[in-house]
């Protein structure tokens, strides 16, 4: 039910505008003609998309966020997914966790509004859909605790976290955090009219350099059996956890998730996809399948960040391999497509992400796709999306 919310969100919203005698163009920007979700991934982290660098002044922040909406709604984008917990802090004023030092420059340091609140109103204002975007575990980008503010959870709780790569993790093993990342995510979803939670594919961290990931202690105390299938289960019982409390609200909240775009490959089992890359099953111990059969996510974007005919990761094999897979059930679909590889290689030239919409069209279980990221529109692949605008959105950008 959750998902069909989400399909159908945008046509109310600007449905609502047009009963209400408001010219939808008019006083909520133009998404054009085409219908599904077309959404752009808005990062945070590292000021990839906004705020364009630390410390602005509220109003700069503000007008570089409506600068993006203005760009995307022209290329006929009727979604954003906006990371608002880029690393176990805040982009509202959170109960559980410092503001973010994305936002201000200092953790913890209060931005001087509620840029949740913000981000909410002017999207909505224009008609368009809001993903608020968590990255579950990930505690900061570097290992030491003590560059963290003193009353960071992280700090408090020093067990409950381990470096990894070069980064500092929360243990996705241990009870207590997967409680508390559940009640981060919840007191949002509570307070701000998101309309969606969205998770990106970070859960237990990737492989780096083939080093252990450094939670014994952790699988002594909470662990038995394999310890693949136990960290596996840590991240299931987590991402149930949350969509049985999202279903619990007194509203509709979608939930979705969006996985590395291979689950397995079928040389590994006979139900994974015909690939040869990195498995997110044993990589990360994301079981993004049973995620979609047991129905605890409305929708998943997988990144299929590859090209048509790539050897080892074929877009072509991939998208008709999630689409067999969320058949079915409730669960709907959208492809995470690569906006920031476009240019990079002789195979990203200007037409590849229209081909790929292309060929979904074929495929009637894809209900959208999802950009990454907002930057690369109006960058490195600003012409490829003019050409997406107007070939598969009716826009003439």
């Amino acid at each position: 039910m959750r998902a069909q919310l989400l399909r159908w969100g945008v046509a109310l919203v600007t449905s609502a505008l047009a009963v209400a005698g408001v010219p939808p163009a008019a006083e909520a920007g133009s998404t054009c003609g085409a219908g599904g979700v077309r959404a752009v991934w808005i990062s945070t982290v590292e000021n990839i998309d906004w705020p364009s660098r630390p410390g602005l002044p509220v109003q700069q922040q503000q007008r570089e966020y409506r600068d993006i909406l203005d760009d995307a709604q022209e290329l006929g984008i009727n979604t954003v997914m906006v990371q608002v917990r880029p690393t176990a802090d805040a982009l509202w004023p959170s109960p559980y966790e410092p503001w973010s030092h994305w936002l201000t420059g200092e953790q913890g340091t209060d931005p001087g509004y509620d840029p949740l609140e913000f981000l909410v109103e002017e999207t909505h204002g224009r008609g368009m859909s809001f993903h608020a975007w968590f990255n579950p575990f990930r505690v900061s980008k570097q290992a030491d605790p003590a560059q963290l503010v003193p009353e960071h959870p992280a700090r408090q709780h020093p067990d409950w976290v381990f470096g990894y790569g070069g980064q500092l993790y929360y243990d996705p093993g241990v009870p207590e955090v997967r409680k508390f990342v559940a009640d981060v995510v919840l007191d949002a979803a509570e307070r701000y009219d998101v309309d969606a939670v969205h998770f990106d594919d970070y859960f237990y961290p990737y492989p780096a350099d083939g080093a252990p990931i450094p939670d014994a202690e952790t699988f002594a105390a909470h662990g038995s059996g394999d310890v693949g299938d136990w960290r596996r289960d840590n991240v299931n019982r987590f991402v149930q956890d949350v969509s049985e409390r999202l279903d619990a609200l007194d509203r509709d909240v979608a939930f979705g998730i969006s996985p590395f775009g291979i689950w397995r490959n079928r040389s590994e089992d006979p139900g994974g996809s015909p690939t040869s890359g990195l498995q997110s099953y044993d990589a990360n111990f994301a079981d993004s399948a049973r995620w979609v059969r047991e129905g605890w996510v409305d929708y998943v974007v997988p990144q299929v960040y590859w090209e048509i005919g790539h050897p080892t990761a074929d877009y072509a094999a991939l998208v008709p391999w999630w689409a067999d897979l969320v058949s079915g059930t409730d669960v709907a679909l959208y492809i995470g497509q690569a906006a920031y590889k476009t240019g990079t290689t002789p195979a990203w030239d200007d037409a590849e992400l229209t081909e790929h919409l292309t060929f979904n069209e074929a495929h009637p279980g894809v209900g959208g796709d999802v950009y990454f990221s907002a930057r690369s529109l109006t960058s490195n692949a600003a012409a490829a999306m003019q050409r997406v605008a107007r070939e598969h959105y009716g826009c003439r950008p």
